[in-house]
Formats: structure tokens, sequence, C-alpha cells
């Protein structure tokens, strides 16, 4: 790694941190000079690290109006919460018959961990860990991929709510897709999956500002 994509992958870190916390407020100018100069560097790894944060849905580039702080809109987040639906509930399907008791215990041990999460970092954890503890059996490596990219946005719109209050709650789906699948109601099972993860929330968000906007996060 040569030292140029060293210092670019060091500040879109740190830009993604400022943006994920609401340091830096959706809609906000990233200026290339006054970031290459904080950074002392010159432009050439700041615009990759500009590349980066747009690969990963943080900044977008505009015509005429440069690179900004991406908003989280509703649609954005019904978007990815409709492809998990769909993708999970395929690989499921493929999974299910691979679904040991001990894989299944493993699972309820993961959903416990979700219900007693303490903060949103640790919840989102163990519930991505649960998801991909029921689909990895499925054998399918393409599939998994897209489903886990799909997990990455949703863990990103996530992190944007959580500046806002957070409670711990009992995820009554984990429950009822275990016991289905345990029962061998495998369609059952696919249909409360693909309903868990089309649920979307909207909270009320301070931004550092002092001002208030309303973010949406996939619940599932």
């Amino acid at each position: 790694m040569s030292t140029e994509d060293t210092i670019a992958n060091r500040i879109s870190r740190v830009l993604a941190e400022r943006i994920i916390t609401g340091v830096l407020e959706p809609g906000s100018k990233l200026r290339q000079d006054h970031i290459a100069e904080e950074f002392g560097t010159s432009h050439v790894p700041v615009r990759e690290a500009f590349r980066r944060l747009e690969a990963q849905g943080l900044a977008v580039s505009q015509a005429r109006r440069g690179v900004r702080v991406a908003s989280f809109s509703l649609v954005e987040v019904q978007e990815v919460a409709l492809m998990r639906s769909v993708l999970e509930g395929l690989a499921l399907r493929h999974a299910a018959p691979h679904l040991t008791p001990y894989l299944l215990d493993e699972a309820k041990a993961v959903a416990d961990e979700c219900d007693n999460a303490k903060d949103i970092h640790q919840w989102d954890e163990a519930n991505r860990r649960f998801h991909r503890l029921l689909i990895t059996p499925c054998g399918l490596p393409r599939l998994l991929t897209a489903i886990e990219d799909l997990h990455v946005a949703g863990s990103r719109f996530l992190f944007a709510t959580s500046r806002a209050a957070w409670a711990p709650r009992v995820d009554a789906d984990h429950k009822a897709i275990l016991d289905n699948l345990r029962n061998g109601r495998i369609d059952q099972a696919v249909i409360i999956l693909e309903r868990h993860v089309k649920r979307v929330s909207h909270r009320p968000l301070p931004h550092v500002s002092g001002t208030r906007a309303t973010a949406f996060s996939i619940e599932g």
C-alpha cells in the first residue's frame, strides 16, 4: 500500500466517523482544500477518500456543487429494506434444509444478545450475526455477498440514528422465525423474515447545530 493510499484511508475513516456522529450534517460540503490542509497532504488522497465515501453511500458528488455529505431519505432506506427482504427470503429457503439444531441453538443465543443489547452498536452487531447464522448455509456466495452489502448499508442508516433515544426491546420476530424453522415450517419462517427486514422506523434526530430532522433506519 502506497503512502497516498494510507493517507486516503485515514481521511476517509475520519470523515466517515464525523458523518456518522453528526459532526458533518447531511448536505454539508466537503471542501477538498480545507481537508487537504487539515491532514497536511495534497489533493490526490483527498479525492480518493471522497471516492471511498461515495462508494459507501456517505457522500455524493454533484455537478457544480462539489462533494457533499449524503442524506438518507426514506425512499433510500425502503429500497435497501425491500432488497434485503427478497434476497434474505431466497437465502433462507436454500439454507433451511441445512440448519442443524446446533445452529438454531446458536442463533437463539445471539437473538437473546439482541434483546439484551445496551446500545445501538451492540444490537446491530448481534442482529447481523443472527441473520448471518440463518442464511450462510444456503451455499450461494454471490447472494450472501449482496446481502452483506445491504446489511452494511442498513448499519449506516442505523448508526445515523445513534444520537436518538435507544431503548432495549425484545424482538418477537426472531423467536417466531426460529420456532417455525425448528418445526419444519419453512414457508412461514420465510414470510416472517421477509416482513421482519422491511420494518423501517422513524426517529427524531438532533444535529450538532441544534436543528432537528427525521432519521430512518431498518429495524430487522
